[in-house]
């Protein structure tokens, strides 16, 4: 599409950073010229690509995205491929506060195979997880962390992945109106310092891992520290990785082996 389109000019006038390849996008998901029309100004408006397109590149894989599901970051990849690197084809693989399935679906893609669950509180992001998740064979609950997942799963998950909500509640308002106005609190929401829900997890993941098992949990820079001392404490092999290029930061935790009988 020409730069000099009255479809790039809009978006672009709007703040679009990437106008031309956002407006080529719409024109292929366009179903005539009234419905381009219609995505057109509800992108200018501040609605996710993402969710006018019904997808979300990540991983290389068109996940699916739903109006009202947070959208998958690209730093989020970064989870995913240590996850990969760590994990073993046919892995028990826990995806928590999964939101739309993409973590989870792209980590079974990498192992080429696995024991896919996830889970998630809000029912919308449950309903598009299932339409990436159960095509490769998992299963998706609707709950709030651990309690819906079935017990045949304690001390048999080899990695869980965890991209809890991690922003503090005060900075919320901060957040680019994309986020703040279409994405669900519940996907944003940390609490006061943002680490929360992560307490929870930490909290409750020792019985879920099989012994040595992994949890992966996306953090910020600042906030990383403090995330892999909670693992400490609670028993895990604690260590932060990060990636400049893409602002992102994993506190990964290992749990302790079996203890062999005497």
């Amino acid at each position: 599409m020409s730069p000099g389109s009255p479809i790039v000019d809009a978006l672009r006038a709007a703040g679009c950073v990437f106008a031309e390849d956002e407006a080529a996008l719409l024109l292929e998901a366009a179903r005539d010229p009234e419905h381009l029309q219609h995505m057109v100004a509800q992108r200018t408006q501040g609605v996710p690509l993402e969710h006018l397109l019904g997808w979300v590149d990540f991983c290389g894989t068109r996940m699916i995205v739903e109006p009202g599901v947070f959208v998958p970051r690209r730093r989020t990849e970064f989870l995913v491929r240590q996850a990969a690197s760590l994990g073993k084809p046919g892995a028990v693989v826990v995806d928590l506060c999964c939101g739309s399935g993409a973590i989870g679906a792209a980590v079974h893609d990498a192992l080429g195979t696995s024991q896919l669950y996830a889970v998630d509180i809000d029912p919308a992001a449950v309903a598009c997880a299932r339409r990436n998740i159960e095509p490769r064979g998992g299963r998706v609950y609707e709950g709030d962390l651990f309690a819906p997942l079935p017990r045949h799963l304690m001390a048999c998950v080899d990695i869980l992945l965890v991209n809890a909500p991690y922003v503090p509640t005060d900075s919320i308002r901060m957040m680019p109106p994309e986020a703040r106005l279409h994405e669900p609190l519940t996907a944003l929401d940390g609490g006061t310092d943002g680490l929360a829900v992560q307490r929870r997890v930490v909290d409750g993941a020792a019985e879920w891992l099989a012994p040595g098992g992994l949890v992966l949990i996306e953090s910020s820079a600042q906030q990383a520290p403090e995330t892999a001392r909670l693992m400490a404490g609670a028993g895990f092999e604690a260590r932060i990785a990060s990636n400049a290029g893409v602002d992102a930061t994993v506190v990964l935790g290992r749990g302790p082996e079996a203890v062999p009988h005497p």
